[in-house]
Parts: structure tokens; sequence; C-alpha cells
């Protein structure tokens, strides 16, 4: 039975069916969409930023990656910003080992190196998750204020408000 190496798209050598000499070139482009794919695989990274540390945009995160490459191998740089409350280290060593695994899987190219560079922490997360707590907060005393009944069903995601105390939810 074939390895999945038996399948992988390498140097390509001479055979009957081929010219002498024969290879398969990826562009850089290509190089760099496989690669934010697998970083954004990873849980935790927030985004990719600049080596400066600015965050970019989905549409330009290949600004945040710097890629080598020869006929059959890559190397990789990667400029990271990780989600608040995630071990870095942790993040860090599942983007270097997706977009290793991602990278030969896909293009065969032997992956000599993934350097990753957190370049910051998120706390956006841990934000909405605060102001929704808040917010859940201040309905909840309004609620409570007025004497209103409230109900929330198990199963359901209903909030039932009621001014009639003598009213039944």
């Amino acid at each position: 039975m074939p390895s999945k190496k038996d399948n992988l798209p390498v140097h390509v050598n001479a055979s009957e069916d081929q010219d002498q000499g024969s290879t398969i070139v990826y562009a850089p482009e290509v190089l760099n969409i496989i690669t934010q794919t697998a970083v954004n695989e990873v849980e935790g990274v927030a985004g990719m930023c600049n080596p400066s540390g600015s965050l970019l945009r989905k549409n330009n995160a290949n600004k945040g990656l710097r890629i080598e490459q020869s006929p059959e191998e890559v190397s990789v740089d990667i400029y990271i910003i990780v989600e608040y409350d995630r071990p870095i280290q942790k993040v860090a060593e599942e983007v270097q080992e997706n977009v290793r695994r991602t990278v030969e899987g896909m293009t065969g190219m032997h992956v000599v190196r993934v350097d990753v560079h957190v370049m910051g922490v998120s706390f956006e997360k841990e934000n909405t998750q605060q102001e929704n707590a808040k917010q859940k907060a201040k309905l909840n005393a309004s609620a409570g204020r007025k004497n209103d009944h409230t109900a929330i069903s198990a199963g359901k995601s209903e909030i039932t408000l009621s001014d009639d105390e003598s009213e039944e939810n």
C-alpha cells in the first residue's frame, strides 16, 4: 500500500512520462495562503500582525509572514497575537506544528523551520465577555427595580419580563 508521501508533489524527477529535470514550483502567494489558513486554524490565535506588532486584517495577513523558499524547502517566520487567558507557549507550538504539517502535506516541500513571534496579547475576547456580563447585570437590575418576574426556560433562549406581579409566566 502506498504511503501518504507517495502522493505528495515534490521535486519531480525525470521519468518515462516527463521531461528531464521537470519541477513543480509554488508561487509565494500559494504558500502564504496555505500558511495563513494553518495559523488561523489554531485556537487561541487572535490574529496575525506585522513585525512591528500592528494587528492586520485578514486580507493583509500575508504581511504577518516571511517565507523563504527553495525548490524543495521552505522556512517561515510568523507574527501573531495570542488571545488573553491562553497558554502562549502551547498556542505558539500548535501554530508551528499545524503550519509544518499543512505546508508539507499540501506541497510536499520540506519545512526547515517555523519561527513564531508572539507580538502581543489580545484582550478583545475578555472585554466582550465582560461587556456581556455588565449588560446582563443591568437588565437583571432594572427588572428587579420594577418588581418584574423573569422566567428563563431550559432549552430555550427566551427571557420573559412582566410588569404585572399577578401574571405568571
